[in-house]
């Protein structure tokens, strides 16, 4: 309550309470108060957890945000919660945010917001904004649930893409996530979906009854994804899922394949830690 009081403070007319209750706020942030380029809308829900346990659930709303800028903007929100674990972090990430967006100013043209050609198409920009900041139903606009029945709230965690292994025109690349629910997120990038085979396992350890639960999937590479499930036991890996995608490059690779693949998935593992031991 105390960090709630100190952003409306701080930030006036752009700090919005979108619904008391479940702790939902939304912020708008800008390269320069008095002349914006850039604005980005920063909605977030505070779960019971927060600080001490759990990170604010949050969407950006930009309609320029897209793809790389919005990963690397993410990363670096999540960088600052690793960092800060157990304490208030809001004020750290609307600032972050606006050094993103005073750095984008200087170095590319100018956005959305005053690149017009008319007064009449600038309105409708700037009420489209403002719309993203007030949601009339804040449960859709934040694309998450809070019905009293659901506990715990999931969301995607950033994806790793590890360094791409060709061989005789046939390429492999290992994706990693500390979850095993990404494949519809992977299958978002076209050219992963356009893979030949994409090869995945997963273990997950539950605590309660020290056992693992976990599958693997072959995707038409017949025996594939039983060999890169064992690798993760050989390596006692958990709570993680790897992805290896192949793009077939028309030359028959033989056995060499699964050396590729297994590859491809433990250099990820190592280059991401989910290997403690040598």
């Amino acid at each position: 309550n105390e960090e709630i009081e100190a952003m409306a403070a701080i930030y006036g007319e752009e700090w919005c309470v979108i619904d008391d209750c479940a702790k939902v706020f939304c912020i708008r942030i800008s390269d320069d108060i008095d002349d914006p380029k850039w604005t980005l809308c920063l909605q977030v829900m505070l779960p019971n957890e927060y600080p001490g346990t759990a990170p604010p659930i949050y969407q950006l709303n930009a309609p320029w945000l897209k793809g790389q800028e919005r990963a690397d903007l993410s990363n670096s929100l999540e960088e600052i919660y690793i960092q800060n674990i157990g304490e208030s972090i809001l004020y750290l990430w609307v600032e972050k945010i606006r050094d993103v967006l005073i750095q984008k100013s200087q170095t590319t043209a100018p956005g959305p917001e005053v690149k017009k050609k008319t007064e009449e198409e600038d309105v409708e920009c700037e009420d489209d904004l403002i719309l993203a900041c007030q949601p009339e139903n804040p449960v859709k606009a934040l694309d998450f649930d809070i019905s009293e029945n659901r506990t715990e709230i999931e969301e995607l965690p950033p994806i790793d893409h590890g360094i791409p292994i060709t061989d005789r025109r046939s390429t492999f690349q290992a994706h990693l996530a500390p979850v095993k629910m990404v494949l519809a997120k992977l299958y978002e990038n076209k050219k992963i979906a356009s893979a030949t085979h994409n090869i995945y396992a997963y273990r997950i350890y539950c605590e309660d009854k020290q056992t693992f639960l976990q599958d693997c999937e072959d995707d038409g590479e017949t025996a594939a994804g039983g060999r890169l499930l064992h690798l993760m036991e050989i390596l006692n890996v958990r709570n993680v899922m790897v992805v290896v995608s192949r793009w077939y490059g028309g030359i028959l690779l033989g056995p060499d394949r699964f050396k590729h693949i297994n590859n491809c998935a433990r250099n990820i593992l190592v280059e991401k830690n989910y290997i403690n031991s040598p």
